[in-house]
């Protein structure tokens, strides 16, 4: 008889999990398992249930039910949680919230390593090799204050690593945090896991990453809705998205809304996700709905996680169905017709003391346009979006917003705008409908009409069931509806949004983004946006890179992944039976911009054929087998991350 093989112990293992706040229940019934050395996560919006569920795997949270299992110990009393605290790491949720903001970069780090019981020698060695990793070794001295999101959150990663844990539990890592910092973060991620074969549990309320994770668990209400490998989650949506150019694009829009739960408009593109059908059935089946349109392009393929997660949601009837079609109101006083310039900046500068923050900028907005402005934490976007709205004062420069004069026509320019800020603008508490109220008289609105305008906001936002409760009683995605409805109480003719839908869940940015996307199409509002999220970028007809102060490029998305085609090539992804010597070798080789997408690995190349050659060469000297090798048209965060990489590159020594 042979040898009976080694059972692997799960690191994390967890049966009928529940968790209650009072009455609440957060967490009901979850069953979990997370092997040693996997990257794992847990993607939903807020209030899923992920936090809750972390902090009792990280034995800071009690709860009422269930098993919960880490390194075979049984987290059942605080005595337990002693014994395996010093074997894993928690960073929680919030930008630098485990950090000390008048201590430095290097006190930070020191401090948390005397907690840890650190020695001098370790310290020294680690903290080196931390700061060369997280690209903060330039910063020891500043304080954590002065420090971006970015740069707050690896920090933040340096402190829970320090003491080098066998499990890390990072809870939303990188919300907030710009492509760059957090293509950093999972760089860092992919070598601890490659040197030290941690175990990493991470959650997330993108789900654009969810490439990145070796297996992952969707969470909504509480509850784990499908959980696998990334692959395996899509192929469960059972069905195909089909992607097509159309004009008159919102004819083409209104009757696919007739059809369909799932549609959304994605700049120039329409996008549907169609039940239970084969890509050929579907793109056939959506072609011959349309009517009295011209379809210039058509093409099908198998569900992305979004489409996939928002569809699971809609089959089990989970979703608010009635904001997926909600017909969205008419403004009752019409706007400036054609193509007009709507924003326009000429050089804009602002500077504060020595430091420029806006670096002479120009760009211009049309009427009708949603125009996206890009850029990492702190290159400059809030600042001019403050100029613009008369706000700050400019250094320099001069600009125009819904034709008047930025220096001198600040009230008529309030008047004339809406803006929804970064920091939430609303009363948390006061109700929904006094929120409203008062926006409508702090921007004047006509006593006559008053009532039919608020009514209208409640209807554009989607409020009706909600009038009553308090702001800050509302789920994140219904608050950032009524924050966009109290910026439009006044029917602008141009819309301000920073971060507007930072938090929301997928559900939640959807609806919101129809609301937009009303507005622009139809009633030909011009809308300036900041965001975080490629995946929203990609909704923008045309978008401003800032880096430093300055635009750096400034084109449709469709033109600048073109661009990056030509001089990058195309993103290859790569999948080998040892994807961590994988990536080692190709770093080793001079590949430029790899990483690591859960067991595939990623990088641009411009001649496939010969990248492929040279790949298997290095491959088969270290016996690594070639499991599959395919090339996509690369993304809007591939475009980001590699021109921000360049442009800090040429500033090197």
């Amino acid at each position: 008889m042979g040898e009976t093989p080694l059972v692997k112990e799960p690191v994390i293992k967890i049966q009928g999990f529940c968790k209650s706040y009072k009455k609440q229940l957060a967490v009901k019934g979850v069953d979990l398992s997370v092997e040693r050395g996997e990257i794992y996560g847990l993607i939903g919006p807020d209030g899923s249930g992920k936090s809750s569920l972390m902090k009792a795997i990280a034995g800071v949270l009690s709860f009422e039910q269930g098993k919960l299992e880490v390194f075979g110990v049984e987290v059942d009393s605080e005595s337990a949680a002693e014994r395996i605290k010093g074997r894993l790491g928690f960073m929680p949720q919030g930008l630098g919230l485990n950090l000390y903001g008048d201590l430095s970069v290097e006190e930070n780090i020191d401090f948390f390593a005397q907690l840890r019981q650190v020695t001098d020698t370790q310290l020294a060695e680690r903290k080196h090799k931390l700061l060369r990793m997280t690209r903060l070794d330039k910063f020891r001295d500043r304080p954590m204050k002065n420090l971006s999101g970015g740069m707050k959150q690896k920090l933040g990663l340096v402190c829970t690593l320090i003491h080098e844990p066998e499990l890390i539990i990072l809870d939303e890592p990188t919300t907030g945090v710009d492509p760059v910092s957090r293509r950093d973060f999972w760089a860092i991620l992919a070598e601890l896991l490659r040197e030290q074969g941690v175990t990493a549990l991470v959650s997330t309320a993108y789900m654009d990453e969810a490439a990145r994770f070796h297996r992952l668990s969707l969470m909504y209400g509480g509850q784990i809705l499908a959980a696998g490998e990334p692959g395996f989650i899509c192929q469960q949506a059972q069905g195909s998205l089909v992607e097509l150019s159309a004009e008159p694009q919102i004819h083409a829009l209104d009757q696919l809304k007739n059809h369909y739960s799932q549609v959304e408009v994605i700049g120039s593109q329409l996008r549907v996700f169609v039940d239970d059908k084969s890509s050929d059935e579907a793109s056939k089946t959506v072609s011959d709905l349309l009517v009295g349109v011209e379809i210039r392009a058509i093409s099908a393929s198998e569900a992305e996680l979004e489409d996939a997660f928002i569809a699971l949601l809609r089959r089990r009837r989970l979703a608010d169905q009635k904001t997926n079609n909600h017909a969205v109101p008419s403004l009752d006083k019409p706007l400036p017709e054609g193509q007009g310039i709507a924003i326009e900046a000429r050089q804009l500068t602002r500077d504060f003391g020595r430091f420029r923050a806006v670096d002479r900028i120009d760009f211009k907005v049309r009427q009708g346009e949603i125009f996206g402005l890009l850029g990492a934490n702190g290159a400059g976007k809030t600042t001019a979006i403050k100029m613009l709205t008369g706000i700050l004062p400019p250094t320099g420069g001069e600009g125009q917003v819904a034709g008047a004069d930025m220096r001198h026509a600040g009230q008529t320019i309030k008047e004339r705008i809406g803006y929804m800020s970064q920091a939430f603008s609303l009363y948390l508490d006061l109700t929904v409908l006094e929120n409203i109220q008062l926006y409508a008289r702090i921007y004047g609105v006509d006593r006559g009409v008053i009532r039919q305008r608020i009514a209208w906001v409640i209807d554009i936002a989607g409020l009706a069931d909600v009038t009553g409760q308090l702001a800050g009683s509302l789920p994140m995605g219904i608050r950032q509806r009524l924050a966009l409805g109290c910026a439009l109480v006044h029917q602008p003719g141009v819309l301000f949004l920073d971060e507007p839908t930072s938090g929301v869940d997928p559900v939640g940015r959807r609806h919101f983004w129809d609301i937009l996307v009303h507005l622009a199409r139809v009633e030909r509002v011009a809308i300036l946006v900041t965001t975080h999220y490629m995946s929203e970028a990609e909704h923008c007809d045309h978008l401003a890179l800032m880096y430093a102060g300055r635009i750096v490029a400034d084109d449709s998305p469709a033109n600048m992944i073109r661009a990056l085609q030509q001089e990058a090539g195309q993103l290859l992804e790569i999948a080998t039976d040892s994807p961590l010597e994988t990536l080692a070798l190709l770093e080793q080789a001079g590949f430029k911009g790899v990483a690591l997408f859960g067991k595939h690995i990623h990088l641009l190349a411009l001649d496939i054929e010969a990248v492929e050659r040279q790949i298997q060469a290095l491959l088969d000297k270290q016996g690594i087998r070639l499991i599959g090798l395919t090339a996509h048209a690369p993304a809007l965060e591939d475009v980001f991350v590699y021109r921000v990489l360049a442009l800090e590159n040429e500033e090197l020594p």
